[in-house]
């Protein structure tokens, strides 16, 4: 599933709103009930850019530059993948050794990313209760993304919570799939409109804890 970049598309021509990178990564595309669907929700939203890493690049041979150029022209980057054991899917592991390059995203003169946001939208096969000090797998999701927060600290983005949907499993026979589409959905657009309160969403243990708090209605 190759998704088009904004760029190639007239109707979604941009003004002075905030440009989003979304870097999709989910390595059994054709069994996703949740990842899937909201890929497909979210990809035509003016301002996107909807990167499908496992089908651009299914031999893993990431373009460094073109990747680069991707960062560059985009102010908030965003990983959308399944939590695959406390992390993301190996092209995103990839992605990063190869793209955030020494000189280009930290270290000397490496200063590329410098003011953008960045963010996971994640969905866990757990239940929430399961990812807790006493829970079964005793880290919090934010606990367990805290190298991808580092990584976004060392390249000089803001880091937010991520957003997730726990019990993913179960999200389609109990009719959850909609509101976690509408949710990120309701986030993107309020990043791209600069409507998002980003120092109270840094407080938020996930993104979507509380929107009515962080989000202000256009």
């Amino acid at each position: 599933m190759t998704y088009p970049e904004t760029s190639d598309n007239p109707d979604k021509a941009l003004t002075s709103v905030q440009r989003i990178l979304l870097l999709f990564a989910h390595p059994s595309l054709d069994r996703s009930e949740v990842n899937r669907p909201l890929a497909e929700a979210v990809r035509d939203l003016r301002g996107v850019t909807l990167i499908d890493l496992y089908a651009e690049y299914p031999d893993f041979q990431i373009d460094i530059d073109r990747e680069q150029q991707r960062l560059l022209g985009h102010d908030i980057i965003v990983f959308q993948h399944p939590l695959y054991w406390y992390s993301t899917p190996a092209i995103l592991k990839e992605w990063q050794d190869l793209v955030l390059e020494h000189g280009f995203a930290y270290g000397t003169n490496g200063n590329a990313l410098h003011g953008k946001i960045f963010f996971n939208a994640i969905t866990a096969g757990g239940m929430e209760a399961a990812y807790r000090a006493e829970g079964y797998n005793h880290f919090t999701i934010r606990e367990l993304l805290q190298p991808l927060e580092q990584m976004a600290r060392l390249c000089g983005m803001t880091y937010l919570p991520p957003l997730a949907l726990f019990d993913a499993r179960t999200a389609v026979e109990e009719g959850r799939v909609s509101q976690h589409i509408a949710d990120c959905t309701h986030v993107l657009q309020s990043l791209r409109d600069d409507r998002l309160d980003i120092a109270a969403a840094q407080k938020l243990p996930l993104l979507n804890s509380d929107l009515g708090a962080i989000i202000k209605e256009a």
